[in-house]
């Protein structure tokens, strides 16, 4: 397994499969027009402020996805790991510690996002600065969000999730798929986590997003900072998501339309 001794290291959970998009491939392969997949539009904009990524695949999605990254030319900068089942984002993302251990932080950005801009992105690695035991997560407010972020002062208390039957406030803040977390201590803490976990209502999951406040109340130090576009947390969850991307890159016909400013 091959491991990065650099400063950030992105990770991406991207073993979804594409059935829901009415695709037989990966859903990080879905294609965005002009030759250009989710995986190639997302890899450029990481590899911009990030040394090296890590994507998180399924078994089956391991193959295809390899033949991409190679013919993209991304063979030095971007390594795979496997889930080998798909039991949340939390154990996806751990599924890579071999690869992104060695870095001193983790830009995490789940594999869908393709609108997240490079200057939230700057602006999140830049806030984080490598700090120790330091979580930062770009938020948005949202006129009927997905997930809700409850924060008291500076602390982070609780993330409200509607797909674990929560009822989130309308305006109220929800994240992009981006955060930026230190990677020293963060196993450990993942682990001492897991040992009495906030299991999802509905889903039975071990979610990564109520670990969020976990290491709030360890005394992690949690930045946030708010920015304008609520495009930029919607991601590619159904046909509809990935025909209003390919409009927009159709459009645009470059990676600045696709939230790369």
């Amino acid at each position: 397994m091959k491991q990065i001794d650099r400063s950030i290291c992105a990770v991406v959970p991207a073993a979804g499969r594409g059935s829901r998009l009415g695709l037989n491939q990966p859903k990080i392969l879905a294609p965005l027009g002009y030759g250009r997949s989710i995986l190639s539009v997302l890899c450029r904009k990481l590899l911009v402020v990030a040394d090296h990524v890590n994507l998180i695949v399924s078994p089956d999605g391991y193959d295809p996805i390899s033949e991409v990254v190679e013919r993209e030319g991304f063979d030095d900068q971007v390594t795979l790991s496997i889930q080998p089942e798909p039991s949340g984002m939390g154990d996806a993302i751990f599924r890579g510690y071999p690869v992104w251990s060695r870095a001193r932080s983790a830009l995490i950005v789940w594999g869908d996002q393709v609108f997240v801009s490079l200057a939230t992105l700057r602006r999140a690695c830049a806030l984080h600065a490598g700090d120790d035991r330091t979580v930062v997560i770009p938020v948005v407010a949202m006129s009927q969000p997905y997930v809700e972020y409850i924060f008291d002062a500076e602390r982070l208390i609780a993330v409200k999730q509607s797909r674990e039957g929560d009822s989130c406030s309308p305006g109220g803040y929800s994240d992009i798929g981006t955060f930026v977390l230190s990677v020293a201590d963060l196993h450990e803490r993942w682990e001492s986590y897991r040992r009495s976990p906030e299991v999802g209502g509905a889903t039975g999951e071990i979610n990564f997003l109520p670990f969020l406040p976990y290491l709030s109340a360890s005394r992690w130090d949690v930045r946030r900072f708010v920015i304008d576009d609520e495009r930029e947390a919607r991601g590619i969850n159904t046909a509809q998501d990935l025909a209003f991307f390919q409009s927009i890159m159709s459009e645009s016909n470059s990676l600045e339309g696709l939230g790369s400013r």
